[in-house]
C-alpha cells in the first residue's frame, strides 16, 4: 500500500522494521473485522511487559466496534478524537492501578502501564493491526461508565484495527494522514551522554 511505504520512519540509525513501520493512523477500515489472533498476541505481549516488582499495575477494557461498550468509550472521547475513532475495529482503554489492593501507592504504575501499552502496540503492529493512542478523553467519565474502582485511573485509549483505504480518507483527516512523519533528533532527547 503506497500510504504505508510513504509513512516509514526516516531513521538516523537502524531500528527494527516493526518500529519504523509503526505510526498512528486515524483512518481505519470501518468494515474490517477485528483480527482476534492479532489481538490475543498483543494482549500476551502486554502481559510480559516489565513492571516494578512484577506488579503489573495495568488493566484493559476492550470494546469491539458495534457493542454498547464501544459506544460508551466513544462518548468519553474529546473533540476531534470522536470524529474518527468510531471506525476502529476496537477501542482498548489502559487503566493504571495507582494504589494496590492494600492501599500502598505504586509510584511507577503509569510508567509500567506505558510499557504494557508499548508492548501491545508493537506486537499488534507486527501482525498488521494498527493502533492510535489517545489522551483526549474524559477519564472520570470512562471510569464511571465501566465502574472502575477508585484506585485505578484510565490512562489512555487505543484505537486498533485494519488501516483504511488511502483513497477514501475523509477530507478532515487527509493532511494528518499523509504529511511526512517527523521526530526531533535522538541527541536532542539526551540530557547527558558521558
Amino acid at each position: 500500500m503506497t500510504m504505508l511505504r510513504d509513512r516509514l520512519a526516516a531513521t538516523d540509525s537502524p531500528i527494527l522494521d516493526v518500529l519504523a513501520e509503526r505510526w498512528s493512523p486515524r483512518h481505519f477500515d470501518a468494515t474490517a473485522p477485528l483480527d482476534e489472533e492479532a489481538l490475543s498476541s498483543a494482549l500476551e505481549a502486554a502481559r510480559w511487559a516489565p513492571s516494578a516488582y512484577n506488579g503489573q499495575p495495568w488493566r484493559l477494557i476492550i470494546a469491539r466496534r458495534g457493542t454498547a461498550q464501544h459506544a460508551a468509550i466513544i462518548e468519553t472521547l474529546i473533540g476531534f478524537n470522536k470524529s474518527w475513532a468510531g471506525s476502529a475495529a476496537a477501542l482498548v482503554a489502559f487503566v493504571t492501578e495507582r494504589t494496590n489492593a492494600d492501599g500502598k501507592p505504586q509510584p511507577t504504575a503509569s510508567y509500567d502501564t506505558g510499557q504494557a501499552a508499548a508492548y501491545f502496540t508493537i506486537q499488534a503492529q507486527s501482525h498488521g493491526l494498527f493502533s492510535h493512542q489517545m489522551s483526549g478523553f474524559d477519564a472520570d467519565a470512562l471510569a464511571a461508565a465501566f465502574e472502575v474502582e477508585s484506585r485505578f485511573t484510565p490512562t489512555t485509549i487505543m484505537a486498533i484495527g485494519a488501516i483504511g483505504d488511502p483513497s477514501t480518507i475523509p477530507e478532515h483527516l487527509h493532511e494528518r494522514e499523509t504529511t511526512p512523519r517527523a521526530r526531533r533528533a535522538a541527541a536532542e532527547s539526551v540530557l547527558v551522554n558521558a
